[in-house]
């Protein structure tokens, strides 16, 4: 059964969210004169005869995509690509890839002549899952970790299944890290029908997958609509992010987005344990039936020892204070959010997992 549109309301403009395929929207687009496409060098390699075939002989700029390319740097390339195609007021840049595509073609939509519209074709399901809606851009700068960005949401988002067979492993793996994540935000019935779908999960089963796909859209569509601009409740979204971002940069960005979450709301389930606010029981149900299966059996990596994660979660934007920010999860699926967590807390829950195998069972 196909999955229902829905919109999301912004305070900048309402966007509608379509599960369409290729076919349905890119002739549409194609054939707009003001359409300038921005693409994942890897996607335009992989389906540039396939279904992005009607892109070819139109305005198309081919992106190199990686993390350390997330820059003011890239977002300059790109403004003097589509100034040579003398962009007009009235132009749409539309973005296809993931989420460090739609974050570098965000930026510029949000600041070419302080906005243009922008449409997004998200081709990773870690970008189909979570950051296509939110309205957030954010790039690196020099060591820290999105520190620029605007809240500039697109003018629609069209979210196709035609391009998830093609994703390696680690990127499906980190797509399921978020929904992972978006489940147990939203309460005990959706992380209890995640731990329980699991294996489905985990096979590409398609129908499993679209349907937790959606119901992550819609958990996350009711904290963006409630805070759009990040001054309170939102800030529950980054329950795994504050050692996640952490790890990812002590590692190198070897370790996937999503998966660096999932280490993430491990060891922020660890504090919360250790501070007598998650009952082991519960600490074992989010571990072993939703957290460790996504992982896959990954070990700990060598290089995210407790100095380099706590040095650079020294480095969170969202820090307020001389202590370190965390989002954990309570007893009864509640979220807290704290500001007083310590430098010797986070490296004991480092430690302990690590001494475990991070990823593994035993």
């Amino acid at each position: 059964m196909p999955l229902s549109d829905f919109t999301v309301k912004s305070r900048l403009r309402d966007y509608r969210v379509a599960f369409q395929e290729p076919g349905d929207y890119l002739p549409r687009l194609a054939a707009a004169s003001e359409s300038f496409f921005v693409v994942d060098e890897n996607v335009w390699r992989l389906h540039k005869d396939g279904v992005l075939k009607p892109l070819c002989g139109l305005p198309v700029s081919v992106l190199p995509i990686s993390e350390d390319l997330k820059s003011l740097e890239s977002v300059r390339l790109l403004y003097d690509r589509i100034i040579e195609k003398t962009p007009k007021k009235n132009m749409r840049l539309v973005s296809i890839g993931g989420g460090i595509t739609q974050d570098i073609t965000g930026f510029a939509a949000s600041t070419l002549y302080r906005g243009v519209n922008w449409t997004f074709i998200p081709t990773t399901l870690l970008a189909q899952a979570d950051s296509c809606i939110g309205g957030k851009t954010s790039l690196n700068y020099k060591n820290y970790k999105n520190l620029v960005g605007t809240f500039y949401p697109p003018s629609e988002v069209c979210i196709s299944s035609s391009f998830l067979p093609t994703l390696k492993e680690p990127d499906y793996l980190s797509g399921l890290g978020e929904m992972a994540k978006l489940a147990i935000i939203g309460g005990r019935e959706p992380a209890e029908a995640f731990a329980g779908a699991a294996e489905k999960l985990l096979s590409r089963d398609q129908a499993a997958l679209a349907s937790f796909l959606r119901e992550a859209l819609e958990i996350k569509k009711g904290y963006i609509e409630e805070d759009e601009f990040d001054s309170g409740r939102r800030n529950i979204l980054n329950f795994g992010h504050c050692f996640g971002h952490a790890l990812e940069s002590a590692t190198d960005f070897a370790v996937p987005h999503g998966l660096a979450v999932v280490y993430g709301m491990l060891l922020a389930n660890i504090v919360a344990r250790r501070r007598g606010l998650l009952s082991p029981a519960s600490e074992a149900f989010m571990r072993g039936r939703i957290l460790l299966p996504v992982l896959g059996g990954r070990a700990w990596d060598a290089r995210a020892g407790a100095d380099a994660v706590v040095s650079n979660m020294r480095k969170d934007k969202k820090r307020t204070g001389n202590q370190l920010a965390l989002v954990m999860a309570l007893d009864d699926f509640k979220m807290l959010r704290v500001s007083d967590l310590e430098e010797s807390e986070a490296r004991t829950a480092i430690e302990e997992l690590a001494g475990e195998g991070g990823g593994t069972a035993g």
